[in-house]
């Protein structure tokens, strides 16, 4: 039997770097220094996190793809060495616990209630209508005075009326799941904070449910209603997991939109082959492109070694936390050829944006035909897009677990 130990131990503590890590001034795009110099020369290393403890941090692609998908790596962040992000997620997760942060059987079985709602042949079946909300907010813009917050206008609101539509929850009530969202995705939120967002967000799921109880309708919180119908679901977690879905369903891709367009900006010459093309694979592979140059996921995948493993020459034991970086490893050279430039025709769909392995996005398919919509679309109708101030300007959320940016001012 493997024996479990407490992580850090074999390591001075001096010799352990903060993690999550500094970027470097005027590299708004590319992962800290430090994480190149780990991997080029400690790819599987201690860092330090906000309580003390030291999980490993796993830096190479290849490894981190390894681990993702190893049955002995587990994800159940009741396990007292497992390294959570930050205070706030801490605490979140103890309210709200859901199946991204369990293991199988029991993450199976609940991943597999909402599987179909996000199934490649559903999602396409979208497009239709992810397209005319585009256009109508595109019309919104051009109608509108400028310069605009591309954010306000156009990014955020584009996965949030998907996710509604898809979940079944009003649109109307944006203001507060995206201020509540908010909170709970920064990495500064104290848990007295995170205590109470989670519980409103809760609450308010909670209510929903009830309603699709009695008046279901045709959409994925009606779903879950009739799995607690069936005593296959409490209300707590049904409510847990439109939670999950309503959070991830909006932030992650509103921020891709907002960065991705601004790295396009940054970039012309890649945005003129975007916004040239009428053809889908090519806006596919600028969509991939994109997601492992920008790999919005921050703070890494987290997780804790449920056996010994032997890996790159290191020994992690059983019960040890792990943090697979996936930013610093769609960075690796071994794996990406010049990997810090972005090259929209590359192609990478092997990159691990998304994760790998069990627990890979379960939204991943909306996402991308969400971005693909949009950077089909976007450049094509305002060819003149431009930053309405200095890039200097632009305040990034370097205080998130998902990172991107707060606002992004453009004009044409």
């Amino acid at each position: 039997m493997s024996t479990i130990s407490a992580p850090g131990t074999d390591v001075p503590p001096a010799e352990v770097p903060d993690y999550p890590m500094t970027r470097a001034a005027g590299c708004p795009f590319d992962p800290p220094p430090a994480l190149h110099t780990l991997q080029a020369e400690a790819p599987i290393s201690r860092v330090r996190l906000w309580d003390g403890t030291t999980p490993w941090l796993v830096t190479r692609y290849e490894d981190v793809r390894a681990l993702l998908a190893d049955p002995r790596i587990g994800s159940d962040s009741t396990h007292p060495h497992y390294p959570h992000q930050s205070p706030a997620a801490k605490e979140r997760r103890r309210q709200s616990r859901t199946f991204i942060t369990m293991d199988d059987p029991e993450h199976a079985r609940l991943r597999r209630m909402v599987t179909a709602a996000f199934s490649i042949k559903h999602v396409e079946a979208l497009r239709p209508a992810i397209q005319k909300i585009v256009d109508d907010l595109i019309d919104a813009m051009l109608a509108g005075p400028g310069p605009v917050d591309l954010v306000q206008a156009f990014a955020l609101p584009v996965p949030s009326l998907v996710i509604c539509a898809l979940l079944g929850v009003p649109y109307a009530d944006h203001d507060f799941f995206q201020t509540n969202s908010r909170i709970l995705v920064r990495s500064t939120t104290t848990p007295e904070q995170a205590r109470a967002a989670t519980q409103l967000l809760l609450d308010y799921l909670d209510r929903l449910i009830g309603d699709k109880l009695t008046h279901p309708t045709d959409d994925l919180l009606s779903t879950l209603a009739e799995w607690v119908r069936a005593g296959e679901l409490s209300r707590r977690e049904a409510a847990s997991m439109g939670m999950l879905l309503l959070i991830a369903g909006h932030e992650t891709t509103a921020n891709m939109i907002a960065l991705g367009t601004l790295a396009l900006l940054q970039h012309p010459d890649q945005l003129a082959r975007v916004s040239a093309s009428d053809d889908p694979k090519s806006i596919a592979s600028a969509v991939e492109e994109l997601l492992r140059y920008l790999t919005i996921v921050h703070s890494g995948r987290r997780r804790v070694a449920r056996e010994d493993i032997g890996i790159g020459g290191v020994t992690i034991r059983a019960g040890e936390g792990v943090v697979l970086a996936n930013d610093i490893g769609n960075r690796d050279p071994a794996a990406f050829p010049d990997p810090d430039r972005l090259d929209v025709d590359r192609n990478p769909r092997h990159h691990v944006a998304f994760g790998f392995g069990v627990h890979q996005c379960l939204g991943q398919p909306l996402a991308r035909v969400e971005l693909q919509v949009v950077y089909s679309t976007l450049y094509r109708r305002i060819p003149t897009l431009r930053l309405a101030v200095g890039l200097d300007q632009i305040p990034f959320k370097h205080d998130g677990t998902v990172y991107g940016v707060y606002e992004l001012p453009v004009t044409w």
